[in-house]
């Protein structure tokens, strides 16, 4: 891996449709954009900011992700997501993100992501799942 870069940013955009409504994903009741959706284009945009520093076979995933939701986009409006890179402690790689629609920022927050080896790391789910099986 490259040293990761404080500052480097990323970003992740996504129009609302009515399948990415809360009331769509089942997160609630109104033709809104969903939170778990305003959450994962975060997570994408946080993924872009740090996909340049990445070598084969190296992934991040999330660890941790705390935001907040302010304000509802209804369905026809563009989102976008930011995401900056404010630390990097070992594989730990902290960023500030946050959402916006066309008016404003609709939610903003702090996310996670831990470097790893992505072989190394299916091995290691495919190990617990077949711990059900046996």
């Amino acid at each position: 891996m490259e040293p990761i870069t404080i500052g480097a940013t990323g970003k992740a955009m996504t129009k609302v449709t009515e399948e990415n409504t809360a009331y769509a994903v089942g997160s609630g009741s109104l033709p809104v954009f969903a939170t778990p959706m305003m959450a994962a284009l975060m997570e994408e945009a946080a993924c872009d900011a740090v996909a340049p520093f990445l070598e084969e076979g190296e992934t991040t995933v999330g660890t941790q992700l705390d935001i907040s939701h302010d304000v509802a986009t209804p369905v026809g409006l563009e989102v976008t997501a930011t995401a900056e890179v404010t630390a990097v402690c070992g594989r730990e790689i902290s960023l500030q993100v946050t959402a916006s629609d066309a008016v404003g920022e609709i939610g903003k927050g702090t996310h996670k992501r831990f470097l790893i080896d992505a072989a190394r790391f299916m091995q290691k789910a495919q190990k617990r799942g077949e711990s059900l099986s046996n």
